[in-house]
């Protein structure tokens, strides 16, 4: 192709009144920063509002107690655990029932110990550890899981 031919083609293209040295006589144009509001997110996904239902501390007990009820292997056993223990609150005697009889029917004795390390964590102060003990003392003779305190007297 020859350079005129180049030349009209970037004439049409540019519009009529486009000349070499309005290019020259021109500014440069400088990138203006956008707006905050009109701005793209960093992500490429959509945003979503999603909403749901405030659970009560019964319900969370109830599925929880079912779920401890289902357990087959020690991978559920803990990953069960892990959930209950995630939430903001300490599980109730019932779903800590259902905890210990599922470790102890999976045969996961260690995990059946920490169970209470967790609620020994996740109370607020010794009195209410020391209430929890109290209430499930005759499961843990039953079931033979002892303290980690009994267990090793001199750590504290």
């Amino acid at each position: 192709m020859k350079s005129v031919a180049v030349f009209r083609q970037l004439v049409a293209c540019r519009g009529p009144n486009w000349s070499p040295s309005s290019m020259l006589l021109r500014a440069p144009a400088v990138a203006q920063p956008l707006p905050l509001a009109s701005r793209a997110a960093f992500s490429t996904s959509k945003t979503t509002c999603s909403e749901h239902a405030e659970e009560t501390f019964e319900e969370f007990t109830s599925r929880f107690e079912k779920e401890f009820d289902g357990v087959q292997d020690v991978f559920e056993l803990q990953r069960n655990l892990n959930n209950a223990f995630a939430y903001d609150l300490v599980p109730s005697p019932g779903v800590v029932t259902a905890a210990l009889k599922a470790a102890r029917r999976v045969n996961d004795f260690a995990t059946a110990v920490r169970i209470f390390e967790g609620i020994k964590a996740k109370v607020e102060n010794k009195g209410q550890y020391q209430e929890y003990l109290n209430e499930l003392n005759g499961l843990r003779t039953e079931l033979g899981v002892p303290l980690k305190e009994d267990m090793y007297p001199d750590e504290k």
